[in-house]
């Protein structure tokens, strides 16, 4: 099943998608395997292809990895908004109070989500250098985008979710990963949407993101 989207439309209409989840609808299998079929055409560093989409279905499975993102989410252990960032997010009104919203949202809802892929890569990245961590995480978020334009075009929703990202040791152990040879790089909810329909987001404009030759 396609939206028959243009690229473009994918691209500029993919957004993160918390509220508009919907939670009592299952995501066929077949769909899953189909955006994981064309998230491992992305590019990856050196072709060595250290991709793993782990996909949580069962409904007591579920359970386990929601009430570990939750104990993780209150934890606090997040990056915090710095004043460039509410410079920025100001520019659009009500988008801070729209982020908290939506991620109270997830929060309350978690254990309700039908599917979550936790996306992996062979390697970890703890107090590695710029260049290897740039290397490794530019084997998987490729192909993660990649999955989630898939999913987009297949009306779908999905959001990149790092909430879990304190109790990543405690996750893998429920999932069966080795930790210490596989890094979690995110937890992605994913469902159907409510409604098909969505638009461009505000972004900052292209002069101030844009440079020419130097900074």
């Amino acid at each position: 099943m396609s939206l028959n989207l243009s690229a473009e439309h994918v691209l500029s209409t993919t957004r993160a998608v918390r509220k508009r989840l919907d939670l009592t609808r299952p995501v066929p299998r077949h769909l899953i395997e189909e955006c994981v079929d064309l998230a491992t055409q992305a590019p990856t560093g050196r072709n060595r292809q250290r991709w793993h989409f782990l996909v949580v279905t069962d409904k007591a499975q579920r359970a386990e990895v929601a009430a570990i993102f939750r104990a993780a989410a209150r934890t606090g252990a997040g990056s915090p908004v710095t004043p460039q960032d509410l410079r920025r997010m100001n520019t659009h009104p009500g988008s801070l109070q729209r982020i908290g919203e939506g991620f109270q949202y997830l929060y309350d809802n978690i254990h309700r989500v039908p599917a979550f892929v936790i996306p992996a890569v062979e390697g970890r990245t703890d107090h590695s250098t710029v260049l290897e961590q740039s290397m490794t995480w530019g084997s998987i978020l490729p192909a993660v985008w990649s999955f989630m334009l898939a999913a987009r075009d297949r009306g779908l929703g999905t959001v990149w979710t790092t909430a879990q990202g304190p109790l990543e040791r405690e996750l893998a152990a429920v999932l069966g990963v080795p930790y210490d040879e596989v890094m979690l790089a995110a937890l992605i909810p994913l469902a159907f949407t409510l409604g098909t329909e969505f638009r461009p987001a505000p972004r900052i404009g292209r002069d101030q993101v844009l440079h020419w030759n130097h900074w």
